[in-house]
């Protein structure tokens, strides 16, 4: 589904990425674990090209997505952001109401009719679990709800263009733990249909809703695999210090 070959980033003349090289699996949640400033993040938004927004980056190498490179020239940008969508840390509903927060991307992007872009609109409320929450408060402005009913709004933003893919940066660390709970069962059941890469620094969670887990630090990717197996079994000793909390 996704795949990285000898990926290089710079921010001017420090190299934040030292050439990755990793295959993402179809239908799978991916986990990016590492210490702060390791390179998670930075990866994470190379998958959808966030970075192309930082006027000193470049990047040398790779990264493949349906057969086509996402860094090429005949990318449109747009089309990749649909494709391959991203949650940040922080809930960021639009300041206007629910129901215009979600058929926003299909306005955008299509000329649907109205009854369509209802549908689209209820389809991905349910799937990001918070339809039974604001299906008789669709007119109401989004912000106005709690942190994990608006992180679940911006989930459904993403879920309406029906992605391939979906990044998430943190998505539950502002969040109450009874408002992560209902983000990471949603993500569970989200997994069955999408191709999930989530950074965390919450080891736990990790452990907890990803298939796979790949620890990353000082720009390297250190190891990857089955999360049980290293969580259980790491191969590298910077592997087990870690997860045993002796740096980070």
């Amino acid at each position: 589904m996704l795949t990285t070959e000898n990926l290089h980033l710079y921010y001017g003349q420090k190299e934040a990425l030292k050439g990755i090289d990793l295959a993402f699996e179809a239908q799978t949640m991916t986990a990016l674990v590492g210490p702060s400033g390791c390179g998670k993040s930075t990866l994470l938004r190379c998958f959808n090209r966030m970075n192309d927004q930082v006027s000193n980056a470049k990047i040398t190498g790779s990264i493949w997505f349906d057969r086509e490179n996402v860094n090429g020239p005949a990318i449109s940008l747009v089309t990749l952001r649909q494709k391959i969508g991203m949650v940040f840390q922080q809930p960021n509903p639009f300041p206007f109401s629910v129901y215009d927060n979600v058929a926003y991307g299909l306005r955008l992007a299509h000329s649907l009719p109205k009854a369509v872009i209802d549908e689209r609109v209820e389809t991905a409320l349910k799937q990001a679990a918070v339809w039974d929450e604001v299906k008789d408060h669709l007119t109401e402005n989004a912000m106005g709800f709690s942190g994990g009913q608006q992180q679940r709004i911006c989930i459904a933003r993403l879920l309406a263009v029906l992605p391939k893919v979906i990044l998430l940066d943190e998505p539950t660390s502002a969040l109450d733990p009874i408002s992560s709970a209902k983000i990471e069962a949603t993500l569970m059941q989200l997994k069955r249909d999408y191709t999930i890469i989530i950074v965390t620094h919450n080891l736990q969670q990790a452990a907890r809703i990803s298939d796979r887990t790949v620890f990353m630090l000082d720009g390297n990717v250190i190891e990857s695999g089955p999360t049980q197996t290293l969580f259980m079994t790491p191969e590298n000793q910077q592997t087990s210090d870690y997860l045993n909390g002796k740096f980070g």
